[in-house]
């Protein structure tokens, strides 16, 4: 039995496909990563997941049990932390906790183990009102509501969005330790780099699922050479490597350029020297290993 199942899933919003055509297992236990830009589905999928949204078309199960037949079920048995924070804000924290425990006919003495981690670090805070808490004080107070009622599968939308790098490292583990405790995690980020510390991850743009691997599988199916391009100008390198003739694509990453050759005869020398001659001092161009973003933006351009 998986944890998450989905089947041809579609969606629209009057004329906007937000899904289509998506399918995909989660296994129990496992962090599953859904990954992409803004307005590519993430929220609705989640949404129809989680039972609050009907889907166009297909089917889905969580925890075996259908989304739309055995919805009452399912919102028993699942934790759903929503991009936006959603909790009170004029009540404290240990107010927070106590509604959403009771909600669910439980106690937060009773599952107190499932938080203990997470809701110490803000314990210390327990009477402070959740409107005045830092963002990342305010991610773990709803992770901890949503862990209240011992879920089987935990939804996760844009989680670690606004938050501080501490934090969002602090978060990560927080979902290996509930992971080891047997809990299934979904969790759906635009940040590519967090994308590595996924068991398996989806890579999603415009309502389409472009591929579903491991990390490791997508970065080793990487199908051309990758080169890094830097120089002097960085803004009229990016326009001059575009134009060599025997470029296939270059892309704009931090300190450099991220080049694929269309053309195996082309060698890091060629190029350097062709940029050179345009002008442009302080060229490097070495060959490096694709990322998740390099493999995102490969299977972009090849989508139709």
């Amino acid at each position: 039995m998986n944890a998450v199942s989905a089947r041809d899933i579609c969606k629209k919003y009057g004329t906007v496909h937000a899904l289509t055509g998506v399918s995909f297992d989660v296994e129990p236990g496992d962090i599953f990563g859904i990954i992409g830009p803004d307005g590519a589905g993430k929220t609705t999928l989640f949404r129809i997941l989680t039972t609050l949204l009907l889907a166009d078309s297909g089917t889905a199960t969580v925890d075996d049990h259908d989304v739309v037949k055995e919805f009452r079920l399912i919102r028993n048995k699942v934790g759903y932390m929503p991009g936006r924070f959603s909790l009170y804000q004029d009540l404290t924290v240990e107010e927070n906790l106590n509604i959403f425990a009771t909600v669910f006919n439980t106690t937060v003495r009773e599952n107190y183990h499932l938080i203990k981690d997470i809701y110490q670090q803000i314990e210390p805070f327990k009477n402070r009102r959740a409107g005045a808490l830092s963002g990342g004080m305010k991610q773990k107070l709803a992770l901890s509501c949503a862990l209240v009622h011992k879920p089987s599968v935990l939804f996760l939308d844009e989680p670690t969005t606004g938050v501080d790098p501490v934090s969002r490292k602090e978060f990560w583990g927080m979902l290996r330790s509930l992971k080891q405790q047997g809990i299934s995690i979904l969790v759906s980020t635009p940040y590519m780099d967090e994308a590595g510390l996924c068991d398996r991850i989806a890579l999603i743009q415009s309502g389409r699922f472009l591929k579903i691997d491991t990390p490791q599988n997508i970065v080793g199916q990487f199908g051309r050479p990758l080169w890094a391009v830097r120089g002097e100008r960085m803004s009229a390198l990016l326009r001059d490597v575009r134009s060599h003739p025997q470029i296939a694509t270059c892309f704009a990453f931090g300190d450099a350029h991220h080049v694929t050759p269309a053309d195996p005869v082309l060698t890091p020398d060629a190029l350097s020297s062709y940029l050179r001659d345009k002008g442009h001092t302080g060229i490097e161009v070495f060959p490096i290993s694709a990322s998740i973003e390099d493999c995102f933006m490969e299977l972009t351009e090849a989508a139709p």
